[in-house]
């Protein structure tokens, strides 16, 4: 490991250690994201949900793209993902895609934009005997 790849580490462990487990997610999922938004002095949290269409792993400078429609316009945002503005990230759902990167998103309208729900492996447990 060379002494970038170090301070990296070092700095993701530090980042995480004050805050909530970061959920394992990936494209095609939907987000909930809580934000913290500073107004004058006065901090709030502000939830933002959408459909995460990118997700871009490199070490601190990690990132994800969360998109929603609202009022028939389409509201990306980029999240840095160690940021100390994000109070923490939930799975809604977990989507069923074939790509990395969903950018072809932003020209699909209503249904076509949907994506298919992946489903989660059922644990069958054997009979006791």
């Amino acid at each position: 490991m060379n002494c970038v790849e170090a301070f990296n580490h070092r700095q993701m462990l530090q980042l995480c250690d004050g805050k909530a487990k970061i959920p394992e997610f990936s494209a095609g999922d939907t987000l909930v994201v809580h934000v913290k938004i500073r107004e004058g002095e006065r901090e709030r949290i502000q939830r933002f949900e959408g459909l995460c269409i990118a997700r871009s792993n490199s070490g601190v400078a990690s990132s994800f793209r969360v998109r929603r429609v609202t009022g028939g316009f389409g509201v990306e945002r980029l999240f840095l993902l160690y940021s100390p503005l994000i109070s923490h990230i939930e799975c809604i759902r977990r989507g069923r895609v074939r790509r990395s990167k969903l950018f072809y998103v932003r020209e699909l309208s209503r249904k076509k934009a949907r994506i298919r729900e992946r489903k989660s492996p059922v644990h069958v447990e054997s009979p006791a005997v």
